[in-house]
């Protein structure tokens, strides 16, 4: 961790950060005026008809997430259509996601990769999959590639739902400060500059923020620091470049409330019933990455990583329930080394490239050195719930098929094989042991070209998600005591679509998707509660339109839709509707570029209320969401002010149902909604200079 003292007073950063920005100014190119790299990413008006494999994938660049107003980095994944990201705990933590009908938690069923590396935690002190991307800087980002559906051969684990490929920058071109000022104690400095060093260029950016959030009983105090180098090279058909990350972050948080706690009068909307909760993360990773042509004619690309990973969570969500004198609060705690390698091959054979052939594999090795559970009084430990060491190693390979059957037709056929060794040392011997288990994966996509604007896809695959190692070998339940049953280590889904993408008008982009998905079983490690509960088998089908139009030079208007219909795929008494499950999310954008610098982006975004439980007697309201961002540039300076939540909504960001008790209350608790409001309307102005 880095001292307190530094980031207690944001002077430090600007001595810092100009001193990093000093050091390399005499070694600014000739491109002064350029604050990222000449190669950019064209983004959404790409119909990338004649290359997508399926209707629902696409690809944002830097030019895209520029101009979107950004409460939180994990903002950033909504730039995926149809795609909510929400927060019910602290501004560090992962984001609560929901896409296509799942409440992904942090990410269960939604993979994520940045420059090669997973960002997906198995076996999680949290919950299985989480997925904390607050170690990005947003302005780094080259590119964002996501696909929806298991039709993916190179998407493994936690890809049901789909996933995304995040890489940064290679060259930062120029130098460039960024300061950026707002409410409730926000403060962020930012730093990115490149040089030619000889062996290679030499890019580095770097971050540190402050926020004290809205709450009445609590100042979130977030303390971050976010750092990137890279070194890269390109030589001749070849290229490399090796990157380094580094994130440290402290904040205390708010959580989700009860209703009744509101109604009573004991808080307000912005208050908090525990002001001991908050966390700590914390991460570094080194990466590599080479990729070329061969004399034979093949391309190739090879990523290796190594990531040291530590976060402590302190969390209260039932207050009373569990343990009236104490409380109940607890402390999630995960600290790990990450290894792994990860690589493809692709040849073409036949006249004219008509047959497409890819190989590709990846290694990855979890080395968990304490993962554990503990009952906690205002942050100090109690007792020990549970506490475990675990490996985790998973072995992927896959081989896809391109082939060209006419100027109309081509198929792109694949087969994923996934081979996982699970081995768990637990703190209860009984709970200790290893498991190993494995999962083939057919995918296929059927493309047929319509004209040079439009095709259609026929798409279907099977994918998976892993289990938490601990629920696979335990045996007696941490809280309880009681006989428990070992959960699958794998789970597989199943999916197809039918789709339709169009260039229809020019600078208008179209595409439509329906689609279905099945779940054996929606098995997941609660974290909270220290064992795995395994849920129902599931089925889910829905409608996405989505839509990206360049109305002219200046112009961009956005606008996506996604319709979803989920439900258990059995017959109980409690009913059989999904926890969770959004069944409709709209949103919209309107953005402007005028070429004597004034710029504006207005966004909303809607999601319809939800059931928050089976029977879906008790369901959410319902929320939107909208923001404006609007300023001036020219080749130096950049004025830009952002207004979060526009219309000063006091929707929820999420919504809860389950027990909890405060004092004078029954032991069994009270049922009834627990919710995270919006955060009230605010100002952020940032202030850039590109040298």
């Amino acid at each position: 961790m880095f001292p307190q003292k530094f980031y207690q007073c944001p002077l430090k950063w600007a001595y810092v950060l100009t001193f990093v920005s000093a050091v390399n100014a005499a070694s600014v190119t000739a491109h002064q005026n350029q604050a990222l790299e000449e190669v950019q990413v064209e983004g959404r008006h790409l119909s990338l008809v004649g290359e997508a494999r399926s209707a629902s994938e696409g690809i944002v660049g830097q030019s895209d997430l520029a101009l979107r107003p950004m409460l939180r980095p994990g903002d950033v994944l909504e730039a995926v259509p149809g795609m909510i990201v929400t927060q019910h705990s602290g501004s560090g933590k992962s984001n609560q996601m929901f896409l296509r009908g799942f409440n992904l938690d942090h990410g269960t069923d939604f993979a994520t990769w940045i420059n090669g590396m997973p960002v997906n935690m198995r076996t999680h002190g949290h919950g299985q999959g989480y997925t904390d991307i607050n170690f990005l800087i947003p302005e780094t980002i080259q590119s964002l590639e996501f696909v929806k559906g298991p039709y993916h051969a190179e998407l493994g684990d936690f890809s049901s739902a789909g996933g995304t490929h995040l890489r940064t920058f290679e060259r930062i071109e120029g130098m460039q400060v960024k300061l950026g000022l707002g409410e409730n104690g926000f403060q962020r400095l930012l730093t990115m500059t490149g040089a030619d060093t000889g062996l290679g260029y030499l890019s580095a950016a770097l971050e540190a923020q402050t926020y004290d959030g809205p709450w009445d009983d609590i100042d979130e105090d977030v303390r971050k620091i976010n750092g990137l180098v890279s070194l890269s090279s390109v030589e001749g058909s070849q290229r490399w470049s090796v990157t380094a990350m580094a994130y440290d972050n402290e904040w205390d948080s708010a959580d989700q409330i009860p209703q009744r706690a509101v109604q009573q009068g004991l808080i307000s909307e912005q208050g908090s019933l525990d002001n001991t909760l908050g966390g700590s993360s914390r991460r570094l990773s080194l990466s590599a990455n080479v990729e070329g042509t061969r004399a034979s004619g093949s391309d190739y690309e090879l990523n290796a990583y190594v990531i040291d990973y530590q976060m402590q969570l302190w969390s209260n969500f039932t207050y009373l329930l569990d343990n009236p004198l104490q409380g109940d609060q607890f402390e999630q705690f995960d600290d790990r080394t990450i290894w792994g390698v990860n690589g493809a091959i692709h040849w073409s054979a036949g006249g004219q490239q008509q047959w497409l052939h890819k190989v590709g594999a990846d290694l990855r090795y979890d080395d968990i050195g304490e993962v554990g559970l503990y009952q906690t009084r205002q942050r100090q430990r109690l007792n020990t719930t549970r506490q475990d060491s675990a490996e985790e190693t998973s072995l992927g390979v896959y081989y896809e098929l391109q082939w060209q059957i006419s100027d109309s037709w081509r198929a792109i056929a694949g087969v994923r094989g996934d081979v996982y060794d699970f081995d768990v040392n637990a703190d209860n011997p009984v709970n200790s042991g290893s498991d190993t288990d494995s999962i083939l994966s057919p995918k296929i996509n059927v493309i047929y070209t319509l004209s040079e604007k439009s095709e259609f896809y026929l798409s279907a695959g099977r994918g998976f998600h892993s289990n938490d190692a601990r629920g696979t070998t335990i045996q007696v339940d941490p809280l309880s005591g009681e006989p428990v049953a070992a959960v699958d280590p794998l789970v597989a889904s199943r999916g197809t679509e039918l789709g339709f993408k169009t260039s229809w008008l020019p600078g208008w982009n179209s595409s439509l998707a329906v689609w279905y998905l099945e779940l054996d079983s929606e098995l997941l490690f609660v974290g909270d509660a220290g064992n795995t509960e395994a849920s129902r088998p599931s089925k889910r089908q829905g409608i996405e339109f989505n839509n990206h139009w360049t109305i002219n030079d200046i112009w961009v208007f956005e606008a996506d839709f996604s319709w979803t219909d989920s439900e258990f795929d059995d017959d109980l008494p409690e009913g059989d509707n999904i926890p969770g499950a959004i069944p409709f999310v709209a949103s919209a954008s309107l953005s402007a570029q005028y070429p004597r610098g004034w710029f504006g982006s207005f966004r909303i975004r809607h999601f319809d209320s939800y059931p928050l439980i089976e029977d879906k007697s008790v369901e959410s309201d319902g929320s939107t969401f909208a923001a404006l961002a609007a300023g001036w540039q020219n080749g130096h300076w950049r004025v830009q002010l952002d207004i979060l939540n526009l219309f000063d909504s006091t929707d929820h960001d999420i919504d809860y149902f389950y027990a909890s008790r405060l004092a004078g209350e029954p032991a069994d608790g009270v049922e009834e909604n627990h919710f995270k409001v919006f955060e009230p309307r605010q100002f952020r102005l940032y202030l850039g200079y590109t040298f």
